[in-house]
């Protein structure tokens, strides 16, 4: 590894000891628990955060509820909530290096991805939000009320911000998914408990820190670190939620959502994908290559979207393959921290192990192994991947791995990869890598996912809604459609 000296102010942070935050106190979790944090580039301790209880959960819920019934907040002016949305985010920006540097160490990306893409998409959306605050606006209605021929009415509806919303977000990306949550509440005036992933929790409680740097009342902004079965799972099942919003693996999404129904939560769950990459006969064959493998290799393969099943027409089939392969074998791996790596390691020991189980599940059915199939240390490496000769309802094509592995399917011609990439649970994205922009626009109606992007992957913009169809999730973060999911709809009628 390249000599990398931490920011003082980073260090200083990792060291300190770190409390939850209810309110504006910091209090140790009632039970005395703590959750040791490792750094996934070493696998040796960086630091622990505490474990929340049930009954810290239910303070942190009560301490919301309390700021969106009774404070200064509930009555701030629209104009007053996105000013401090902006200098909020001009204080994420400020503090953008230290930020990228706890993202590296915490969650093993590359320094440069986090600073680049986590922070500045972070930034961006915040600063997006905050338009938003002073345009939540109502309809009115010219009612005809049938049966009152005679009567006058003037009708209108209303958004009102929901109360207190209940975050819960995954390891992958821990920074722009906590701001994918808060943006959106602070901006319409709700209050928030957020539980980061006890992998990953060190962003969130420095996001914490400066919401109350920048004027958020305490209480607005509520961070609860813990295990997803005690804290997650008291949250989620919380009475006094009014919404719950989960980003992270479907079959916890299932849970979450059935926790919510007892209640009549509202809920929004973005999940898992297994999203397509298909090359169509006429493609730049070289950017398309590229294309997949950044599809696929971005963020170690640890992204909900990442296009990890690839359809390529047969006639360039075993070229694209190559061309990807060797592009695999040339990814440098290592600590993130590293200016010249290009991959990191994944976040914990037990994602390793379930990634390198599905790359022996494949050896073993007789697939092959084109570039990569191996894990090392120290540290929770696994190499860039790529699979073919791969049945099509092999668990390796139907089930999210999360990891750096692709696998790759030739097809004859469209109705063949349209069928291939609708088969499937998921339905969270998909690319299509084509010059024949006619074909392109005729195959997207036909594909099952949120998102299709054209001769790019991943490609995410403040202004676009994201989402998933089938088990990739209820709902939309990011665009106009975000603010519906945070506000109440009030149909009002007066008799004049």
């Amino acid at each position: 590894m390249s000599s990398y000296t931490l920011r003082a102010d980073t260090a200083a942070f990792i060291d300190q000891p770190h409390q939850l935050l209810i309110g504006d106190q910091r209090p140790e979790a009632s039970n005395q628990q703590r959750i040791d944090v490792l750094n996934p580039a070493t696998g040796k301790l960086l630091t622990s955060v505490a474990a929340a209880s049930k009954d810290d959960v239910n303070a942190a819920v009560a301490c919301a509820r309390r700021t969106f019934e009774n404070s200064a907040w509930s009555r701030m002016k629209p104009a007053d909530r996105e000013l401090l949305l902006w200098r909020f985010a001009d204080l994420v920006e400020k503090n953008a290096d230290m930020l990228a540097e706890l993202e590296c160490m915490d969650n093993g990306k590359s320094l440069g991805i986090a600073r680049a893409v986590d922070i500045q998409l972070g930034i961006n959306f915040m600063r997006y939000m905050a338009g938003w605050a002073t345009k939540i606006e109502g309809n009115s209605v010219d009612v005809s009320m049938p049966f009152m021929p005679d009567g006058q009415f003037h009708g209108y509806t209303r958004r009102e911000p929901l109360g207190v919303v209940g975050a819960i977000v995954a390891w992958n990306f821990p920074l722009l998914l906590a701001i994918w949550k808060i943006a959106p509440a602070l901006a319409t005036g709700c209050t928030i408990v957020l539980k980061p992933a006890e992998d990953t929790p060190l962003t969130a409680l420095k996001l914490a820190e400066l919401a109350l740097e920048a004027g958020y009342p305490p209480g607005v902004l509520n961070v609860v670190t813990g295990l997803g079965q005690d804290a997650g799972a008291a949250l989620s099942a919380h009475p006094d939620i009014d919404k719950l919003t989960f980003t992270g693996s479907t079959p916890v999404g299932k849970m979450i959502g059935k926790a919510a129904m007892d209640s009549m939560t509202r809920v929004t769950l973005e999940l898992g994908g297994k999203s397509p990459t298909i090359v169509l006969p006429d493609a730049d064959l070289a950017s398309a290559a590229q294309g997949a493998a950044n599809a696929i290799f971005f963020n170690q393969g640890q992204v909900c979207c990442a296009g990890s099943r690839l359809y390529v027409h047969r006639k360039h089939f075993d070229n694209v393959v190559a061309d990807i392969s060797g592009i695999a074998g040339s990814i440098r791996l290592g600590n993130g921290m590293d200016p010249s790596v290009q991959m990191g390691p994944l976040v914990s020991a037990k994602q390793q192990q379930r990634v390198f189980g599905y790359i022996e599940q494949g050896r073993e059915s007789g697939a092959s192994i084109a570039a990569g199939g191996t894990m090392s240390g120290p540290g929770f490496f696994v190499s860039p991947t790529v699979i073919a000769d791969v049945d099509h309802r092999s668990p390796l094509v139907q089930e999210e791995i999360f990891g750096p592995v692709l696998v790759a399917m030739p097809f004859d011609d469209i109705d063949e990869v349209v069928r291939m990439a609708n088969d499937s649970p998921y339905g969270l994205g998909a690319s299509i890598w084509s010059n024949d922009l006619s074909a392109v626009h005729r195959m997207i109606p036909r594909i099952k996912s949120g998102s299709v992007w054209v001769n790019c992957h991943t490609a995410l913009d403040p202004a676009l809604p994201f989402g998933g169809y089938k088990q990739s999730g209820l709902g939309r973060e990011m665009g106009a459609e975000v603010i519906h999911h945070y506000t109440e709809v009030k149909s009002v009628l007066m008799q004049i």
